[in-house]
């Protein structure tokens, strides 16, 4: 591996203004990229910090424009709700659709014709281990990633015959503020991250760079007949769910 391997590549990142989307856009500069972070906050760790909303069907338009085409597209942003099926409110519902899931297809659909202008391209979307698993806490936060995945394979099929490759990542725990939120709202913090890290077989808790390191891999040329795949990165969670 090269760390220019992504030199002359123009990597567009959402959420790239903390947790998993800051250490991606932190990786693909220093492989080489010129990196453009999306979030609702300028991304420090960005060559380009952009400010738009995955809601604004305008805002995103605007965004892909100003970057005059994109060989990597990373949607590493989303939001969720702590709560169930039923206890979850319509408008949770549909504003974490709204962000997770048609957030990708509006950026899809702004980057893919530049993509195919450009002979090829590769996109990563972010899933969760949550998508396979039951999950009361997060009702619709794990819908929504089993919506990327589907969206996932659906895409890689459609995009193929233009030399476009998309992904998913399926993260287990990983030590971000959003993870540190939800155990500092249990009655004992500490006690619910040891309980956590127990679920990992290797362990500890996932990091950012983890997520970085696979996500430089699959959108970099040795990833180039991947597509279509979901690809865990759990630390052996999902080999036995405790």
């Amino acid at each position: 591996m090269s760390d220019s391997e992504l030199a002359g590549r123009t990597a567009l990142v959402t959420g790239a203004a903390s947790g998993i989307g800051a250490a991606i856009a932190r990786r693909f500069r220093t492989a080489g990229a010129r990196v453009a972070g999306l979030d609702l906050q300028p991304a420090s760790d960005a060559d380009e910090a952009l400010v738009a909303d995955l809601r604004s069907d305008a805002d995103v338009a605007e965004a892909v424009a100003r970057l005059g085409g994109i060989d990597i597209l990373v949607h590493a942003a989303a939001i969720s709700v702590h709560g169930g099926v039923i206890d979850t409110d319509t408008a949770a519902w549909a504003d974490i659709y709204d962000v997770n899931v048609i957030g990708a297809v509006r950026l899809l659909r702004q980057a893919v014709p530049a993509m195919r202008a450009r002979g090829g391209g590769s996109i990563l979307l972010l899933s969760s281990i949550n998508a396979d698993f039951a999950t009361p806490t997060l009702a619709a936060y794990a819908a929504s990633k089993a919506a990327i995945e589907s969206l996932t394979r659906t895409a890689a099929l459609e995009f193929a015959p233009d030399g476009i490759r998309i992904n998913a990542i399926a993260p287990a725990s990983v030590d971000t503020p959003l993870l540190r939120d939800s155990f500092d709202r249990a009655e004992d913090p500490q006690a619910a991250r040891a309980a956590n890290i127990l679920r990992h077989p290797l362990g500890r808790l996932g990091t950012p760079e983890d997520v970085a390191e696979l996500a430089l891999f699959l959108a970099s040329d040795r990833a180039s007949w991947i597509t279509g795949a979901i690809h865990p990165l759990d630390g052996g969670a999902s080999v036995t769910r405790r």
